[in-house]
């Protein structure tokens, strides 16, 4: 596939389809719903829950924290995961507002 012309997009375009991009992963999706309901998590509880292994599990992890969605702290051997609560509010408001730019059926097919 050929290269994006990002440069054409506006930054917020650009920014919620890196955001979004992130997400479109089963996997992924499923860690960010542990980590909401927790509002912590450890990825070794992960692995246990999710029935990945560690190592596509920390592949999962490491694309949404280079992402922005969440963010780690390293606590003895392990890294406790959360969302980053700046980027999740960014997202949820763009993401918002493009869902909410639909204004109902419209009668054109």
């Amino acid at each position: 596939m050929g290269l994006t012309k990002s440069e054409i997009f506006t930054d917020e375009q650009n920014q919620l389809s890196q955001l979004l991009k992130a997400m479109a992963h089963p996997a992924r999706i499923a860690i960010l719903q542990r980590i909401l309901i927790s509002n912590t998590c450890i990825c070794g509880d992960l692995v246990e829950e999710l029935g990945l292994a560690q190592a596509t599990i920390s592949q999962h992890l490491k694309e949404l924290k280079t992402a922005g969605l969440i963010q780690g702290t390293i606590e003895g051997v392990s890294v406790c995961y959360c969302i980053n609560p700046v980027t999740w509010k960014l997202m949820e408001k763009q993401l918002g507002a493009f869902l909410s730019a639909y204004k109902g059926e419209a009668h054109c097919c």
